[in-house]
């Protein structure tokens, strides 16, 4: 079996249904335990994790930050297995029904679009934020382990912060080969807490917007802020004035 059919097979085992009344009841946050087998993943994704592993940018914001990101576009180019996962029509239409909304791709020039963090030093962390979207538009976050050698480096996050009703639910997991997090960037509050010693923790991000525009100044400060917490200067303005210099169609 092809990797894009594990997709189409895992997709159309899940009650959609029942997934998007969990994914509204929890204010815009789902967790779908073991969304690919744990061996397809191990087989097809963590091998071309690894080998852009050189390829990575460490990055480290006193009281915030602390890890390794490799961007869309080192992915597109070398590791492009996980394109096909990212691009899947079935999965975007799956995205689309939990979230009742019209996904789509980022941009070509939005290095987060499909994107591998890496923490491999102890201490690697980030603290809690939001994913908030620069977009004229809802961008969504869709979190995947890929390797899991770690008991102290957790996803964790807290349900309805945003609610002025409901109290704050705190949730901890462990994102195990295959896992699956989905949430609304702008409403769920989360980190990663701290790597331990000899540990190694590997995801795959991917992000949907319902609008692909973004203002100028917006574009600016987005990827000034990627510069620094995430990809390095060198690497977003590069790809970024390389964007602003292609003639639209």
């Amino acid at each position: 079996m092809s990797f894009i059919e594990v997709v189409d097979a895992a997709v159309r085992r899940l009650d959609v249904d029942l997934l998007a009344s969990e994914y509204w009841s929890q204010n815009e946050f789902l967790f779908i335990p073991q969304f690919l087998p744990r061996l397809a993943v191990e087989e097809y994704l963590v091998p071309q994790a690894q080998g852009v592993k050189g390829e990575l940018n460490r990055n480290y914001i006193p009281g915030h930050k602390k890890g390794g990101s490799v961007s869309y576009y080192t992915v597109m180019a070398k590791a492009t297995r996980f394109f096909e996962l990212y691009r899947s029509e079935v999965f975007i239409e799956f995205l689309s029904r939990l979230v009742q909304a019209k996904l789509s791709l980022c941009p070509e020039n939005d290095p987060h679009s499909c994107a591998l963090y890496y923490y491999t030093e102890p201490g690697d962390h980030i603290g809690f934020h939001y994913d908030t979207s620069y977009y004229q538009g809802s961008r969504y976050t869709i979190l995947m382990g890929l390797v899991d050698h770690s008991t102290e480096c957790k996803f964790v996050c807290e349900l309805f912060k945003d609610d002025p009703i409901k109290s704050p639910m705190h949730l901890e997991l462990i994102t195990h080969p295959g896992d699956l997090v989905l949430f609304n960037g702008d409403k769920l509050w989360h980190a990663v807490t701290p790597l331990g010693e000899g540990e190694e923790r590997i995801a795959l991000t991917m992000e949907y917007v319902t609008n692909p525009n973004m203002r100028i100044f917006k574009r600016f400060y987005s990827n000034l802020k990627d510069s620094f917490a995430y990809f390095g200067l060198r690497t977003v303005f590069k790809h970024a004035l390389k964007a602003a210099k292609t003639p639209r169609p």
